[in-house]
């Protein structure tokens, strides 16, 4: 089971950018799919962004033209640029690694990181 570990959740006023990286413990050149994921309490999960291993990228309406997301493969780490964040991005970001339906693997996911978003 791939590790992940998400980082640089934060602070931040409305308008305001930040970064959240996502490490793996292995190497993520074969993973299917990652992506972000955000949840609030008394909310589910939602999708935020992924990216294939083909490199596709697939963004929620809510954050199309302010976030964006990469992966770095020499880097084993995948990133979410959000700029012109909004209090409703308010909420626990979390990485996902999705192995694909040819893969055994479960899924993993990492433990969070807050983002908060208030004046």
């Amino acid at each position: 089971q791939v590790q992940l570990v998400e980082s640089g959740g934060g602070l931040v006023e409305p308008g305001g950018s930040l970064r959240l990286s996502c490490a793996a413990s292995g190497s993520i050149f074969s993973i299917y799919v990652m992506g972000w994921y955000r949840q609030v309490p008394g909310k589910q999960r939602e999708l935020v962004a992924n990216i294939t291993n083909i490199g596709r990228t697939n963004y929620a309406d809510s954050v199309k033209g302010r976030f964006t997301i990469s992966k770095d493969n020499a880097k084993n780490t995948m990133y979410l640029q959000m700029n012109s964040l909004k209090p409703e991005d308010t909420a626990v970001y979390y990485c996902n690694a999705d192995w694909g339906p040819l893969s055994t693997r479960l899924d993993a996911w990492g433990q969070g990181t807050l983002v908060t978003v208030s004046s």
